[in-house]
């Protein structure tokens, strides 16, 4: 099983990040990724920016599903601003 808090340290490793979440239950993860590098990006663009942090982790079986939200920063002040929960 793969430990959440190992998820986070990839992503954070392999992408410039203001803020990393990840939760999960060994297999199946959620994570929210605020990062300046998303800004002009598309949401497909910004996914495949996260699994590239991953490498073969995804392919190889040992994490079977990401739910990804990956925000700028200013995307995710506006969240935070606004009060909006989790579907922000």
């Amino acid at each position: 099983m793969v430990a959440p808090d190992y998820i986070c340290q990839l992503i954070q490793a392999g992408l410039s990040c203001e803020k990393a979440e990840v939760r999960g239950d060994g297999r199946h993860f959620e994570a929210l990724v605020v990062s300046q590098a998303f800004s002009g990006m598309s949401r497909v663009k910004r996914h495949q920016a996260v699994y590239a942090t991953l490498g073969d982790r995804l392919d190889g079986g040992n994490i079977h599903a990401l739910s990804i939200k990956a925000m700028t920063p200013e995307e995710w002040k506006h969240c935070q601003d606004a009060r909006l929960g989790a579907p922000c």
